[in-house]
């Protein structure tokens, strides 16, 4: 029997599922951009979250899920237990999740694989701080809801923003290997370019009082002890570096220590921390190159970004950046070898430092993201979208 036409006409329903918005996060950037492009698909959007304080954008609907909890392991419980109450209630065509949550379609692997990032954490960590970690409830329970939710059968695809997710996700659940999609994180390629040299290096370097032709490398980014600060102080001490300042960029915790920890390096005036920004494009524009040597991410959009801007960009083989990376505009290295940091950090400051060099890798680095744009991210979705709605007879289609 064919449904009623009134069916046939009504807006398709996606939820995307995001707990918690951060202003500084790259997943939430993320989430606002994808808001942005569905607006005018023609999909009803409504963005489920327990803590959402971005801008307002238009066409979604906003539904916050705020049950009560104590610590952090009854949060994560309870928003779950929360969301999947609201979704079996509502009824919705699609539920994106981008939080660890079984029984949802489509799970957007933003944060990678939980089971890495102990595997590659553990590596800093001392035995004492393995044996905890270990024995952590929350890690605990985020390992299990992570392993339920790749295993439900109701999961349809996996989001996977970067070759390195989806390779990794394949061989831990292999049964699922024709469920994962790699669609890259957007980059807004128009506020993100080349130009920014020519209107910030100047003003941004005046302001600070750094001198037009001293080399500096930008860092940016949340959690300096997963990204790599402080193999970042430790390389600057390189006498291959001694003329280079680093400025890091980013809110942390346990910024005081870093402080500290370059301080005690006797890098006080060569290493600058100017906190969060919500607008790097200043800094970017000004930095010669961009360097993020992180344990573990699955796609940092700060070096989608720094690319975008024709910045040589180092990072570390398990970053989703390192596929992007070639030689010639940058470098990749194990995210604790401080030697290797510094010596290609060196090779690629000395390289952007001639100007017969500077615009062949600022070509080759804009060049490596130029398929990456905002609107490319979008098309990937839509796509996968109507893919996964036409596998449902009684649904019309996009």
């Amino acid at each position: 029997m064919n449904a009623p036409a009134a069916t046939e006409k009504r807006a398709l329903r996606l939820a995307i599922v995001r707990q918690r918005y951060n202003p500084f996060g790259g997943a939430e950037r993320f989430v606002e951009r994808a808001l942005r492009a569905l607006a005018g698909s023609g999909l009803d959007v409504t963005l489920i979250a327990r803590k959402w304080d971005g801008p307002a954008a238009a066409g979604f609907h906003l539904k916050k899920c705020r049950p009560f909890h104590f610590g952090r392991l009854s949060r994560d419980r309870r928003f779950a237990e929360a969301v999947q109450r609201l979704i079996r209630r509502e009824g919705y065509d699609l539920v994106q999740s981008h939080e660890r949550i079984p029984g949802c379609d489509i799970f957007r692997a933003g944060d990678g694989v939980h089971a890495t990032w102990l595997e590659q954490r553990s590596r800093t960590l001392t035995r004492w701080q393995r044996f905890l970690q270990k024995r952590s409830h929350w890690h605990r329970y985020t390992l299990a809801a992570e392993d339920a939710m790749f295993r439900d059968a109701r999961l349809r695809a996996v989001i996977c923003n970067s070759h390195m997710v989806r390779d990794d996700v394949a061989r831990r659940y292999p049964d699922i290997t024709h469920k994962l999609h790699v669609i890259h994180n957007g980059v807004d390629l128009a506020r993100f370019s080349p130009d920014l040299r020519e209107q910030h290096r100047d003003a941004v370097r005046a302001q600070l009082g750094v001198d037009r032709r001293t080399p500096v490398v930008v860092y940016v980014g949340s959690g300096f002890a997963r990204k790599g600060v402080p193999q970042l102080i430790d390389a600057f001490r390189s006498p291959a570096l001694a003329q280079a300042e680093l400025w890091i960029i980013g809110k942390d915790r346990d910024a005081k220590k870093m402080v500290a920890r370059a301080g005690a390096c006797g890098l006080s005036f060569r290493v600058r921390f100017l906190g969060p920004q919500k607008d790097v494009t200043p800094y970017l524009g000004a930095a010669d190159a961009f360097a993020l040597p992180t344990l573990y991410d699955p796609m940092p959009n700060a070096a989608l970004e720094a690319l975008a801007c024709g910045l040589p960009v180092l990072t570390s083989h398990t970053s989703g950046a390192a596929e992007l990376v070639r030689p010639a505009y940058g470098a990749v290295v194990d995210a604790l070898d401080v030697d290797g940091i510094s010596r290609e950090l060196a090779r690629l400051l000395a390289r952007v430092a001639d100007p017969a060099q500077r615009d062949l890798v600022c070509d080759a680095a804009r060049h490596a993201v130029a398929g990456m744009g905002s609107d490319d991210m979008a098309t990937r979705q839509l796509a996968l979208y109507r893919l996964l709605l036409s596998e449902a007879a009684e649904r019309g289609p996009l």
